[in-house]
């Protein structure tokens, strides 16, 4: 019980290693993104504050944070399931200890928790993304439609792949996609009022 609790300490202090925080400081003058855009510690704030570059970089970081977690859940000699564990490092990443308790939306750390977990499914999900982001433009568009079809991939598991059979993943994929679209609440009323940026906008937008 001890190791568990342990583990779920690592995989949310992964989880909240604040990326576009230290991206920012490193790379772009100090620059702290917490000032700049919506102000969210996500890769798509990054993106238009930092730009293309510093965007890649931090997306590429929250995915290996989740990527990681659910890499040492696998290789955990227990009976706790590796994506339980693994959730902790996307609540680290939307409250992280190292950045005030105010992150980004998950989207990213999920992706790499899909990524290292069911790697059939992230293909299947990353065409999804693309697709929805080549029609809309629109990254919170293309994050929640994909976090849903991920659910749906879960729920009737057409590839019959055993990583997502039962209820475990089933949960845990339904409180992924829940955590993404609660979320993204600011996003769709700047869709409705039609200020939610696209994609070629970048600095001094809102998320």
């Amino acid at each position: 019980m001890l190791n568990i609790v342990l583990f779920i300490v690592i995989a949310y202090l992964i989880g909240s290693f604040p990326s576009a925080l230290v991206i920012g400081k490193l790379f772009y003058n100090g620059t702290d993104i917490r000032e700049h855009g919506s102000g969210n510690l996500g890769g798509s704030n990054a993106w238009r504050v930092f730009g293309k570059k510093g965007g890649i970089m931090v997306y590429i970081l929250d995915m290996l944070k989740g990527g990681i977690a659910v890499l040492i859940a696998m290789h955990l000699q227990s009976n706790i399931h590796p994506l339980i564990i693994a959730i902790f490092a996307l609540i680290g990443h939307i409250y992280p200890i190292f950045a005030g308790f105010k992150g980004g939306k998950a989207v990213a750390s999920s992706a790499g928790i899909i990524l290292f977990y069911t790697p059939i499914s992230f293909l299947l999900i990353a065409v999804v993304f693309f697709g929805t982001l080549a029609i809309w433009k629109t990254i919170s568009i293309s994050s929640v439609v994909t976090s849903t079809v991920m659910f749906l991939i879960v729920l009737v598991n057409p590839l019959n792949n055993y990583n997502l059979t039962g209820t475990v993943p089933l949960v845990i994929f339904g409180l992924f996609t829940l955590l993404i679209v609660i979320k993204h609440i600011p996003n769709y009323k700047r869709i409705i009022n039609g200020t939610e940026p696209k994609i070629g906008q970048k600095k001094n937008s809102t998320e």
